[in-house]
């Protein structure tokens, strides 16, 4: 008895070590979205947009109690794209190169606020790409309305990957083919680079 006891000492002390110095339930919850995915899901083309569903409940709050507060948009985008480069097989591609991919700019645009018990879905989708870059949007929906809450570009960068000839793979298009990019991603590297301009200037 007093060995269980014991036992049972030790593993809620290292879960509440775990708890304490770790984000766990973020890691617990990308294991979730990608084992969901493969077990339920099916393949996508590169080409196709990837949904997974959430719901805003009391740990997504803001201090007002009654909506997502913003930190938490960001963190649901991270388990949408972990989920489209495993399905689409972007992340197996990258692997076999002994790649990397890293976010290094993102831009949100709030629309309106997902209320507290509302039901939404992500959607990410690739629209467009460069030698090292790909450029991908995703959008917050909520299901009650079909709604578009929030919209989101982001800018991922890889390194060690030769960002067309993936493409070209898993599009079965030539290497040279990328889809023409929305006015509105054009503006907006626009402003990155006058603001990495400025900011040389100060180095």
């Amino acid at each position: 008895m007093v060995v269980c006891l014991t036992i049972y000492a030790v593993i809620i002390t290292i879960l509440l070590l775990l708890y304490v110095f770790f984000d766990v339930n973020y890691f617990l919850r990308i294991l979730f979205t990608i084992g969901r995915g493969r077990l339920f899901g099916s393949k996508k083309k590169v080409d196709e947009c990837t949904e997974i569903y959430g719901f805003c409940t009391t740990q997504d709050v803001d201090i007002f109690f009654r909506q997502m507060n913003n930190a938490r948009y960001i963190r649901e985008l991270d388990f949408a794209r972990f989920h489209f480069y495993d399905r689409t097989g972007i992340y197996e591609e990258i692997v076999k190169v002994n790649g990397h991919v890293l976010q290094t700019a993102s831009n949100i645009r709030y629309r309106r606020t997902i209320s507290l018990l509302n039901a939404y879905k992500i959607t990410t989708k690739i629209i467009t790409w460069d030698e090292t870059t790909l450029f991908i949007e995703q959008q917050f929906v909520t299901l009650s309305d079909n709604f578009v809450r929030a919209v989101i570009l982001s800018k991922q960068s890889t390194i060690g990957v030769n960002v067309p000839e993936v493409m070209a793979k898993l599009t079965g298009k030539d290497v040279t083919y990328r889809p023409t990019p929305p006015p509105e991603l054009e503006d907006w590297l626009k402003s990155i680079e006058k603001s990495s301009a400025r900011l040389r200037k100060k180095d």
